[in-house]
């Protein structure tokens, strides 16, 4: 594995396991916070129309000289933009700013209710067009996806969700997986709130890693596609140094029993969607 390896989802579209997220980097920082990653070899970058940095995401891209089909980039669509019709409008506008006339993964940010089976339609329609070449979801819970696939024509091929080792979502892991769908995970770190457990500064001193580390290693050897979030050139490739080392079976299942079921970030069904 590197930094360039990629998983393939089930459609046979090739994603890199590891990849740089760019929620809450502000404007002004987000052009030079991508340009940097890109530097160092990332190749999968993930946005979100709510994030409000498309723009400048685009043009680090742009601006890069690499080559835009060697650089995969997910972006999603916000709540208040769901609907079918609205989605459409919100892809096209999510085009412009990136300046490109397709992505390589395009989600569902959240489940809203009431709108969601309208919004994944038109993401059917975008994905049999060709603009986005793999459609998926955002925070679907298990009974999201059930009602999701009651009434789908394409399978979401992504999950993206929060996941990290005190939010260790093995059920959904395993629902998802049955499903053929990869799950990915933001704040994979669990927003660096509990980087001092004895667990990690244990494994961490094990391997010579630091704690952020161990996370990514075993979100990865989890088959979990994982987006750290940095905007500093030395964090961005101290996230990237994970490939040289491997942790055991009996590592992983010690960091498997740090779950506390504690979340960051708003439960799916708790959401203020209104």
């Amino acid at each position: 594995m590197n930094l360039e390896s990629t998983v393939t989802l089930s459609n046979g579209v090739k994603i890199p396991q590891l990849g740089l997220g760019v929620y809450k980097v502000a404007q002004e920082e987000a052009k030079e916070t991508v340009s940097t990653a890109l530097d160092l070899g990332y190749r999968h970058i993930d946005t979100a129309s709510f994030y409000g940095n498309e723009r400048e995401v685009g043009s680090a891209i742009a601006e890069s000289n690499i080559p835009r089909e060697e650089i995969f980039v997910t972006t999603k669509v916000w709540n208040d933009e769901q609907g079918y019709a609205e989605t459409i409008k919100a892809f096209e506008r999510s085009l412009d700013k990136l300046q490109t006339d397709y992505v390589d993964l395009y989600l569902i940010h959240w489940p809203v209710p009431g709108k969601f089976q309208d919004t994944w339609k038109a993401l059917e329609d975008l994905y049999n067009q060709g603009r986005a070449r793999a459609i998926g979801v955002c925070n679907f819970q298990e009974h999201h996806l059930e009602k999701l696939l009651e009434t789908a024509e394409v399978m979401p091929v992504v999950d993206q969700v929060e996941f990290h080792p005190r939010l260790y979502q093995k059920d959904l892991l395993d629902f998802c997986s049955a499903k053929d769908i990869k799950l990915e995970a933001w704040a994979p770190l669990g927003r660096a709130r509990y980087l001092d457990s004895p667990v990690l500064q244990s494994l961490a001193e094990k391997h010579n890693k630091t704690p952020a580390q161990i996370i990514i290693r075993w979100g990865l050897q989890h088959g979990i596609v994982t987006i750290p979030k940095s905007t500093r050139r030395k964090r961005q490739k101290e996230n990237a140094d994970v490939f040289d080392f491997e942790l055991s079976p009996e590592d992983i299942n010690e960091i498997d029993e740090m779950d506390r079921n504690e979340r960051q970030g708003k439960h799916p069904d708790e959401f203020p969607y209104d």
